[in-house]
């Protein structure tokens, strides 16, 4: 699999633009992209901060990852309108988006999730080592998701909790 993401994020978008990245807790089907993709693009089109419109963007990555970049500003209740459709997605798919302890891997050219509770174990029998790149969801902007979305383990938060002889 090709994960080359960067060509995918907007041009005209600040560096400091804010992002949310949601996990699937499974690839979706094509059909299910296609429909994500049309719910996403509506939903962007009327995104709004105090009667204002967002200049939003919106995608499905990798089949697995929805992103949403705001350029502006946004309230509280345009923030509390995303998560919204997020929800509907969630509903509607049957999946989770919002499990934070089901962490992301590329594993033999695949994404693969693993359960932050099976973390040691994985590591142990060599799935995952400090060169398993992570998928980071929390990166806050445009700018620190193309530098540190997806990073070596040995770049991440895991290193020190799971893999200390790295960072003495």
């Amino acid at each position: 699999m090709n994960f080359e993401f960067t060509h995918l994020l907007p041009n005209g978008f600040s560096p400091e633009s804010r992002v949310w990245i949601y996990q699937s807790s499974r690839p979706f089907t094509l059909s299910e992209a296609l429909e994500i993709e049309d719910i996403l693009n509506g939903f962007t089109a009327s995104w709004q901060t105090h009667g204002e419109p967002v200049k939003g963007y919106a995608n499905l990555l990798f089949g697995q990852f929805i992103v949403l970049m705001a350029d502006t500003t946004v309230s509280g209740c345009s923030t509390d309108s995303s998560v919204r459709v997020i929800k509907d997605i969630e509903q509607r798919f049957a999946v989770n988006l919002f499990d934070r302890l089901a962490l992301a891997f590329v594993v033999r050219d695949k994404i693969q999730l693993v359960p932050m509770s099976q973390l040691d174990y994985a590591i142990k029998q060599g799935f995952i080592n400090a060169d398993t790149i992570y998928f980071n969801n929390i990166v806050p902007s445009k700018e620190e998701m193309l530098a540190h979305w997806m990073i070596p383990v040995r770049d991440s938060w895991l290193a020190k909790r799971f893999l200390p002889d790295l960072v003495k």
